[in-house]
């Protein structure tokens, strides 16, 4: 897969195996994702998604492989690399207000003695407004709703400016208001050129929000563009007998997706 002006891809996964508990959960997993894309890794429950993610960023160990960040090493390029953790991950408890949780997406911008600036307020205060929580930025995280509280993550995340966003299932159990919310950053970001890679669990609408896919069971099953990729096959490859389960609505995704994809052959 080639990028534009022939730039490294902003992400390269080579043989990446993981293990959890000693169980292993990823087995030589390989790809590269396109930039300037929605891209979401797919898949059944405990097939290794969420840890996929976690590999990539440097918060499990891999056992063998490499992850590449345009190129270089994650460490060489963490200012242009934003993750948004599940929401269950978060320590909603902890005592501080909106603008602090955003305005901690500055601090890689930083000195360790430096302070949050003017711009770095202004950074925070758009990306607020991004993500319609402006009117909320002196609450405390606590008082907030579960996708009041995804907003305020997205927008810290907003706020660093990074190039590429990783995302760990940023639709999971919020409203529809915020829902509409992460659309309109993801077409915001796409058309300033960013790459945003999201685990996603809603089979319904991972045609409509995504470019790409990643299907994943403990090995990479197929990836590439959604009209190329998303087909009854590589489903049953990824989902097996579980594939049954999926709602008529879903089925019919399938089958309009298939249709559009053969017209335009």
């Amino acid at each position: 897969m080639s990028n534009s002006a022939n730039r490294p891809a902003p992400i390269n996964v080579q043989n990446l195996s993981m293990r959890y508990h000693h169980k292993p959960v990823l087995t030589d997993v390989s790809f590269e994702i396109p930039e300037g894309k929605t891209i979401a890794i797919v898949g059944p429950n405990g097939a290794g998604k969420s840890t996929l993610l976690k590999g990539m960023m440097g918060l499990e160990p891999l056992i063998e492989g490499s992850v590449s960040f345009f190129g270089e090493p994650l460490t060489e390029k963490r200012l242009s690399t934003a993750y948004v953790p599940q929401r269950e991950e978060i320590d909603w408890d902890f005592p501080i207000s909106v603008m602090d949780v955003v305005l901690m997406g500055r601090h890689g911008q930083l000195k360790l003695w430096q302070r949050p600036g003017k711009l770095d307020h202004e950074i925070a205060e758009q990306a607020l407004k991004d993500l319609q929580m402006w009117d909320f930025r002196d609450r405390q995280i606590s008082q907030l709703s579960g996708g009041q509280q995804q907003r305020v993550f997205l927008a810290r995340a907003l706020a660093q400016q990074a190039n590429l966003y990783l995302m760990d299932e940023p639709f999971a159990g919020v409203d529809v208001a915020t829902e509409k919310a992460i659309i309109e950053l993801f077409k915001t970001l796409k058309a300033q050129g960013k790459t945003i890679v999201c685990v996603h669990h809603d089979l319904n609408t991972v045609g409509e929000y995504f470019d790409w896919i990643l299907f994943i069971n403990a090995r990479l099953v197929a990836a590439g563009p959604v009209e190329e990729v998303l087909t009854k096959e590589n489903l049953q490859k990824t989902y097996g007998g579980r594939l049954s389960l999926l709602n008529d609505l879903t089925e019919e995704m399938y089958r309009t997706r298939l249709n559009q994809a053969h017209k335009s052959d």
